[in-house]
C-alpha cells in the first residue's frame, strides 16, 4: 500500500495531464454536490474519474519504461506510446460523455 500511495503521489506531482485531471475532478465533485447527484450518478462519476486517472497512470508508466528501454527515437516505441495515449483518449471521451449525460439535464 505504501508503494502504491507513493506512486500515486509521484504521478500527481510530476505529470501535467494528471494535474489537469485532478483539477477537473475537484470541479465535477463540487458540481456533484451543487446539483445533488443521485447515488447512481455519483457511482458513474467516480468510476469515470478513476478509470481516466488509472489509465493515465498506466500510460505514464508505459512511456517511462519505453523511454528507459529506448531513449532515442524509435518508430516501434512511438507506436507503443501512441497506442497507450490512445487508450487514455478513449476513456476520456467515455468519461466526457458520462459527464454530459449527468450534467446537461441539470444545467438546462
Amino acid at each position: 500500500m505504501g508503494f502504491a500511495l507513493r506512486g500515486a503521489l509521484l504521478l500527481i506531482r510530476t505529470e501535467a495531464s494528471i494535474k489537469v485531471q485532478v483539477g477537473i475532478t475537484v470541479l465535477v465533485t463540487i458540481a456533484g454536490f451543487y446539483y445533488s447527484l443521485s447515488a447512481t450518478e455519483w457511482i458513474l462519476q467516480i468510476f469515470a474519474i478513476g478509470l481516466v486517472m488509472g489509465i493515465e497512470g498506466m500510460n505514464t508508466a508505459v512511456e517511462k519504461i519505453a523511454d528507459y528501454i529506448q531513449p532515442e527515437f524509435d518508430k516501434k516505441i512511438g507506436f507503443i506510446k501512441d497506442i497507450s495515449a490512445g487508450a487514455v483518449m478513449l476513456v476520456s471521451i467515455a468519461a466526457s460523455i458520462i459527464g454530459v449525460i449527468i450534467y446537461l439535464p441539470k444545467i438546462f
